[in-house]
């Protein structure tokens, strides 16, 4: 009884390395595949972000205030302000990100901020470690309000006026 014991034990070890083996395969592979995915369409400007037109108002009600900076506010670039221009940011550690962070709890598409109906959306880009609305982790594009952090690995972003 203790030999048959003993090649259950064995087998069973040998299930669980494959399956370690197989988890890891698959983590490397999306990682790799993420840096192949094409841009989407409105993706990431090809100079520098600029700031947007000044809202028109010529009455007497003052005008919604809309986000004109997305601010480090921790991370590698802590105090990085980069205006919003309306155009789609993306964030990660891939060259060609808008803002590139060199952050090992970060995908190379990680995520995505992004204009939609004139209010700023962020939208997890299938990352490895999630994206953060808050405490709220972003399983689909969700509005971004002022100065509500923006978590992505060790770097934090927050839309400000």
């Amino acid at each position: 009884m203790p030999e048959l014991v003993q090649t259950v034990a064995r087998f069973g070890l040998l299930v669980l390395l494959w399956l370690f083996v197989f988890a890891a395969a698959r983590t490397v592979t999306k990682d790799l595949f993420a840096q192949r995915r094409p841009a989407a369409a409105g993706g990431p400007p090809a100079g520098p972000v600029s700031a947007p037109p000044a809202p028109g108002g010529g009455g007497r009600q003052r005008p919604a205030q809309t986000a004109q900076w997305l601010v480090v506010t921790t991370g590698e670039l802590a105090g990085r302000r980069f205006v919003l221009s309306g155009q789609t940011i993306t964030i990660g550690r891939a060259p060609d990100s808008t803002i590139v962070i060199r952050d090992d709890f970060a995908s190379n598409r990680h995520a995505r901020v992004a204009p939609v109906d004139g209010q700023w959306m962020v939208e997890d880009m299938g990352s490895t470690n999630g994206t953060y609305l808050g405490r709220a982790r972003v399983t689909r594009p969700t509005p971004v309000p002022l100065g509500v952090p923006i978590r992505i690995g060790r770097s934090s972003f927050e839309l400000r006026a």
